[in-house]
């Protein structure tokens, strides 16, 4: 990511810490950045604390500990986008190109 994480974000530890190789954000793919970019978009443009995101990110880690990290990031964002009521998880499973397991 070029872009500047706040620090609530870029400070995270334990369970939620970001992936880091030599200091720098790891992906593994491309998706993996942009679901941090879209985490990150949400809770600001809502005005929301971040620890309104890293609690459900902690909880999809405690879940299920052998996930892909940036799979329980997608976990924590579905979770935080139906628990506002900005979509249901029906709406999700519609707009979701992918064999993902439904919500």
């Amino acid at each position: 990511m070029s872009a500047q994480l706040p620090d609530d974000v870029a400070l995270m530890d334990g369970a939620s810490a970001l992936p880091r190789d030599n200091g720098e954000l790891a992906f593994s793919a491309p998706w993996e950045g942009r679901a941090l970019a879209l985490a990150v978009a949400i809770v600001d443009q809502l005005d929301l604390p971040w620890d309104a995101f890293r609690q459900r990110l902690i909880g999809a880690v405690a879940e299920a500990p052998d996930r892909p990290y940036y799979e329980s990031w997608t976990v924590a964002l579905e979770s935080l986008v139906v628990g506002l009521g900005l979509t249901t998880p029906d709406e999700l499973d519609a707009a979701t190109p992918s064999v993902r397991r439904p919500l």
